[in-house]
C-alpha cells in the first residue's frame, strides 16, 4: 500500500506528464492551422505530408496516454491507485515509477502478454 506522501508523488508526476503532453498538442494544433504557405514543389509537399502524418501518429498516441493519465489520476481519487485491476494484490513501486498508469501488477501483465502472444495479438 502507498503512503500519502508517496500518492501525492505519483499525483504530481501524472499531472506533469499531463500538462507536457498538452502543451505539445496544443503546440502542434497551432503550427499545423497556422501553415498557410503555397508549396509549388510535389517534392517538398509530399515531404511537408509525411512530416505531418508521422506528427499526428505520435500526438495520436500521446492522446491515448493522456487518457490513460486522466484515469490514474481518477484513481488516485478513487483510493484505487497501485492495485492490480486483475488479481487486487499491490502494484510495486518500481512498477509504478516506470509506468505510473499501470493497472495491473508485473505478473498478471506476463499473463495478459503470455496469453496475447499465444493468440498472436
Amino acid at each position: 500500500m502507498l503512503t500519502k506522501k508517496k500518492l501525492k508523488n505519483f499525483e504530481k508526476l501524472l499531472n506533469e506528464r499531463l500538462d507536457k503532453l498538452l502543451s505539445e498538442a496544443n503546440k502542434t494544433v497551432s503550427g499545423m492551422t497556422s501553415f498557410k504557405e503555397n508549396i509549388p514543389d510535389p517534392a517538398d509537399r509530399a515531404t511537408l505530408e509525411s512530416d505531418r502524418n508521422f506528427t499526428l501518429r505520435i500526438r495520436d498516441r500521446e492522446r491515448k496516454l493522456i487518457l490513460k493519465i486522466k484515469e490514474a489520476l481518477e484513481r488516485i481519487d478513487e483510493g484505487s491507485y497501485g492495485i492490480c485491476e486483475e488479481c487486487g494484490d499491490d502494484i510495486s513501486e518500481p512498477r509504478l515509477k516506470a509506468r505510473p498508469v499501470t493497472t495491473l501488477c508485473i505478473e498478471c501483465k506476463k499473463r495478459q502478454e503470455d496469453k496475447e502472444k499465444v493468440r498472436g495479438i
